[in-house]
């Protein structure tokens, strides 16, 4: 297989981005379930100071470099001493073919020794997909690579239920407006088990992140979601893999 286009052996622009790593956490073991990569500049700026840099015309070469800093920096930060998953946030309108735009990251994998059935890919994307039937394709052929894949925020913005109609991801990540004081919102509580239980019929698996307190967690799980996230559990850490500061309480309110 060709190795894809120039731009995906060599991002033709450079840019000067780390990662901060944040754990999703199995609130049935106590265990860390995946780290998403975040991104940073190099010497821990925003998110939002970086993604202010990315345009029609570099955003292409961003997602690329983005995955390669995702990859190497988990790995530098010791992923492989665990078993956990690396889910790596994607824009979908910067993969032009699935299968020549994966090449890149898989070389990534293959030289740090990552293995590719432990990266999911998180579609995020602030602006309307006018193309479902290509991100329909990329989600697809990423699965049948073997990846997983989530829809991040779901429930704002663009990311509702008629994407979801379209495209089946294996996780659906619930926009933390949703997750927010939801011990103390029957709405909330109503949807998100709505949710849940639209997900559990197609087959995907639902992941609540922003999670602040234990109330959240617990009603969370008594929801049905396994998956959590959420500075209760740990902030995100620059160029490193945190310690779970509620394992402990976590398991109880399992």
């Amino acid at each position: 297989m060709k190795t894809g286009c120039q731009g995906c052996r060599a991002p033709e622009h450079d840019f000067a981005i780390a990662m901060a790593f944040q754990p999703i956490v199995d609130c049935e073991t106590g265990e860390v379930f995946a780290y998403e990569a975040l991104v940073r500049g190099m010497n821990g700026e925003g998110a939002e100071e970086v993604l202010g840099g990315v345009n029609d015309a570099n955003r292409y070469a961003f997602d690329q470099r983005c995955r390669i800093a995702a990859i190497r920096g988990a790995v530098d930060a010791g992923i492989l001493e665990t078993q956990a998953r690396l889910s790596i946030n994607f824009l979908p309108n910067a993969v032009y073919s699935p299968l020549a735009c994966i090449q890149l990251t898989l070389a990534t994998a293959r030289e740090v020794g990552f293995p590719t059935e432990r990266l999911i890919f998180e579609l995020t994307e602030n602006e309307q997909i006018d193309d479902a039937d290509h991100v329909r394709r990329i989600v697809d052929t990423y699965q049948q690579m073997g990846f997983g894949t989530a829809m991040d925020d779901f429930g704002a913005g663009h990311a509702g239920l008629g994407l979801l109609s379209r495209i089946q991801t294996d996780y659906l990540k619930l926009d933390m407006e949703l997750v927010r004081e939801i011990d103390r919102s029957k709405p909330k509580r109503v949807i998100v088990e709505g949710v849940v239980r639209i997900a559990k019929r197609l087959g995907i698996t639902v992941i609540a992140e922003g999670i602040e307190t234990l109330a959240e967690a617990q009603t969370l799980h008594l929801l049905g979601i396994r998956y959590l996230q959420g500075f209760y559990f740990a902030r995100p850490a620059f160029r490193a893999l945190p310690e779970i500061e509620a394992s402990a309480r976590l398991r109880d309110a399992a």
